[in-house]
C-alpha cells in the first residue's frame, strides 16, 4: 500500500506559478500511475494530469495543457505538478492519487492524499 502526501499549495496571483509535490509514504511509487485531481468549491472533482511512473507517459486535461507539467523524481520518490500562468479558475484543493491505469477516471485510482489548497487571486 502506498500513501500519497501532498505539499506546495498556497496563494498566488493570477499569472503566477506554483509547484505541488506528492511524496510517497509506504511503498515506492514506481509501480503506479500517479494522478493529480482538483476540486473547486461547489464543483465536482476534476482530473488534471497523470504520469505512468516507469515510462514517463503523461496525460493532461485540455484546460491545463501548455501551462501545467507533471514530472517525477525517482530518487526522491516524488511526483510534481508545475503550474504556470495560473488563473483564478485553477483555484481548488489539489489531490494526488495512485493507481494502476493511466486514466482520467478518478475511480480507477486506489490511494489518495489529503489534498493541498491552491488559491489564485485575480
Amino acid at each position: 500500500q502506498v500513501q500519497p502526501v501532498e505539499s506546495g499549495g498556497g496563494l498566488v496571483q493570477a499569472g503566477g506559478s506554483l509547484r505541488l509535490s506528492c511524496a510517497a509514504s509506504g511503498r515506492t511509487f514506481s509501480d503506479y500511475v500517479m494522478g493529480w485531481f482538483r476540486q473547486a468549491p461547489g464543483k465536482e472533482g476534476e482530473f488534471v494530469s497523470a504520469i505512468r511512473w516507469r515510462s514517463g507517459t503523461t496525460l493532461y486535461t485540455d484546460s491545463v495543457k501548455g501551462r501545467f507539467t507533471i514530472s517525477r523524481d525517482n530518487a526522491k520518490n516524488t511526483v510534481y505538478l508545475r503550474m504556470n500562468r495560473l488563473k483564478p479558475e485553477d483555484t481548488a484543493v489539489y489531490y494526488c492519487a495512485a493507481g494502476m491505469v493511466l486514466t482520467s477516471t478518478a475511480s480507477r485510482y486506489d490511494y489518495w492524499g489529503q489534498g493541498t489548497q491552491v488559491t489564485v487571486s485575480s
